[in-house]
């Protein structure tokens, strides 16, 4: 979103207008931005044929889906239903792998007999798949690195204390089962979080996935996960993909050429790609004043944009009705029940009740953790593509909330 003319405009349309055409709250997508983002992945690691798998958990919109697809990448899904909605994106059973976590074994069974990629992720799961399949299909391993990163623990997947991944120091275990089983391990997979701005973080993973890949001599992929930090503001840190992708590429080419074959590299971007692509616009329903603080309340709250409340992300909000108005501080609030804050003492073009706000990177984890908490509906969505705003999420009803309830005399 860039301010032509004075007006907030998405490849050349102005943001009121598209807020006028399909209302508030509004979720959009600019499909530009999410084709530069694959474009720059690939540009930053040119060094090999890297395979870009968009973990679709942060938005998995099948238009946005279609999108990727077109634009040369595959998908990471975590559950069954992302694998269903990226087959009905038109992605091949060959360009998704399945990385569940702590699910029961009859989802990777199902995974199998679709034809997912599989990456396990502890040795329970390990050993029934043994069990079932033996040497008859191939799986991934993923791994826990002990690696504290990213920006907010909350979010940080490769620590010793957390969840995911089967952790390093079990590798003696991994051997034995694989060993007894005669499991094909066709990949290893790491990944330690999100929001990570070190170089040498990614490096640090590389030499510990390299150290074990070792012992696998049937390996068809190395899987680095993602965490590439986006700017939310001015003067944010965000991850240097060129450095990481010039400085990962080369030792892994050099790799390669140690372990006798050429593998490919993998990264699961999510955020990086649809982030800075969506803008979540929101109508001011009322400005209050009380000794202390000046509320916005806006017609939206953590039923939609819960990244805020959840983990204290940043989001930056505009007054896209009256950009050239005298600034003000103000704390931005929902409509929920509840404390939802989208930004305290913000400061912003005066705001009168009727604007239109714009809460900028919101492409990631906003519509898909969004809920009905306070039976409120999920707002709309639409793209930006080839100039043109097309609604691809229709505005829920009430009806829709309703839909799965069943009434009983009582």
């Amino acid at each position: 979103m860039e301010l032509l003319d004075g007006t907030y405009s998405i490849q050349g349309l102005p943001v009121l207008d598209i807020a006028r055409q399909f209302g508030t709250p509004l979720y959009v997508y600019d499909a530009n931005k999410i084709a530069d983002q694959i474009k720059s992945l690939r540009n930053a690691f040119s060094g090999t044929d890297v395979n870009i798998k968009y973990a679709a958990k942060a938005l998995t919109n099948l238009s946005v889906l279609k999108l990727i697809r077109k634009n040369g990448a595959g998908i990471e899904v975590v559950s069954l239903q992302e694998a269903h909605i990226a087959l009905k994106a038109g992605f091949t059973p060959h360009e998704i792998v399945f990385t569940p976590s702590g699910v029961d074994f009859s989802e990777i069974v199902e995974g199998v007999s679709m034809g997912l990629g599989i990456n396990l992720d502890n040795l329970s799961s390990l050993q029934k798949f043994g069990e079932k399949y033996k040497n008859t299909y191939p799986c991934g391993i993923r791994l826990n690195p002990h690696i504290l990163a990213g920006g907010n623990y909350k979010i940080s997947t490769g620590h010793s204390n957390s969840k995911f991944g089967i952790s390093v120091f079990q590798l003696p275990q991994i051997r034995e089962v694989v060993d007894k089983y005669g499991i094909i391990i066709h990949g290893l997979h790491v990944h330690t979080g999100s929001e990570i701005t070190e170089t040498d973080i990614f490096l640090k993973m590389a030499e510990i996935l390299f150290s074990v890949a070792n012992d696998f001599p049937d390996l068809k992929f190395i899987d680095f996960g993602s965490g590439f930090k986006v700017a939310y503001k001015e003067g944010d840190m965000v991850t240097n993909v060129y450095d990481v992708g010039l400085k990962l590429t080369k030792i892994f080419t050099d790799f390669c050429q140690h372990y006798g074959r050429k593998l490919e590299l993998w990264i699961e971007p999510g955020k990086y790609i649809v982030s800075e692509s969506g803008t979540l616009l929101v109508t001011a329903n009322i400005v209050k004043s009380t000794p202390t603080v000046t509320f916005v309340g806006v017609n939206s709250g953590l039923n939609h944009l819960i990244r805020p409340m959840m983990y204290d992300s940043y989001h930056h909000i505009l007054n896209v009705s009256n950009p050239k108005g005298g600034n003000k501080v103000y704390t931005v609030v929902g409509y929920i029940c509840e404390t939802d804050t989208f930004g305290a003492d913000r400061k912003l073009n005066e705001v009168r009740e009727g604007d239109v706000l714009a809460l900028k990177n919101a492409g990631a984890y906003g519509f898909s953790m969004s809920s009905n908490y306070n039976s409120r509906l999920r707002p709309a969505e639409v793209m930006v593509i080839n100039g043109e705003a097309k609604l691809i999420r229709e505005r829920e009803t009430l009806d829709d909330i309703l839909k799965h309830q069943v009434e009983i005399d009582v």
